[in-house]
């Protein structure tokens, strides 16, 4: 059988897999909470990949790392910051000059990349958690319900509550007072959702065509639907979006190996 390439995206709240083939095709994937022991979880995450793609260990070319814990994977030849990873993965998807809207468990990145893939620049929130998922997974906690059922709250809401403050903990605090005093959950939720739109519109312009991608888009499609009506125009979204940087580490894994075959 066709030699396989392996990337993994070690993020401080998931880790994934994704198996390609060297025609590029996606042939298996995993996600997984990254908890304590990174190792332990990318191990885990190229077992259940593998077992999806019907392939072994022996027939894996290379592999590259990327994410917070991208030093901890063993099997890993390489690694490749999570910015160049993501940037490569909706490149692929979408080769045009594009801005990648990244929400992930604890930060967002804007990556700007022009028509040829280059990055023209790109902006990271990492000091404060608002905007994140880990603020979306603090929030669903106050209001009490489960962060799967966000998204189809959010739909529901009809008229929205704008929370003031887009700290996490004074909008813990603000989302008490609004239960206090009698507003529905569904629009609390969709309030929550913009103030994690508005973290992000914050932080850069938005100029070109935008890719939306992360855990927080994959599992909160309305969050894009939200981002195109502030925005005004349709948003672009891979068919797996939370997998992207793990993609683009594979296809960084692709090239490292065909460097590796012609000077080796």
């Amino acid at each position: 059988m066709s030699s396989i390439y392996i990337g993994v995206d070690v993020g401080a709240s998931r880790t994934k897999a994704a198996v390609l083939d060297g025609e590029k095709n996606l042939l298996g994937y995993a996600v997984r909470k990254s908890g304590v022991d990174f190792s332990a979880t990318a191990e885990v995450c190229l077992a259940e990949s593998l077992d999806m793609a019907r392939r072994g260990k022996a027939d894996i070319a290379y592999t590259v790392s990327t994410g917070y814990g991208r030093s901890n994977v063993a099997y890993s030849r390489e690694t490749k910051t999570e910015i160049g990873c993501h940037a490569k993965g909706c490149y692929f998807y979408f080769p045009k000059a594009i801005t990648v809207i990244d929400i992930g468990g604890q930060d967002n990145k804007i990556i700007c990349l022009d028509a040829a893939g280059r990055r023209t620049s790109f902006k990271m929130n990492r000091k404060c958690a608002a905007g994140t998922g880990a603020f979306l997974e603090e929030m669903s906690s106050r209001l009490d319900i489960a962060i799967e059922d966000m998204d189809t709250l959010a739909k529901q809401s009809t008229s929205m509550v704008r929370l003031g403050s887009f700290c996490t903990v004074f909008s813990a605090t603000e989302v008490l007072e609004n239960i206090r005093n009698g507003k529905k959950v569904a629009d609390i939720v969709k309030g929550v959702f913009f103030s994690v739109i508005q973290r992000i519109l914050e932080m850069d312009s938005i100029s070109q065509d935008v890719v939306m991608t992360g855990g927080v888009v994959a599992n909160n499609p309305y969050i894009v639907t939200m981002t195109e009506e502030q925005i005004g125009r349709k948003i672009l979204v891979a068919e797996y979006p939370q997998l992207t940087g793990a993609i683009g580490a594979a296809l960084y894994a692709i090239e490292a190996s065909s460097r590796t075959e012609l000077t080796g």
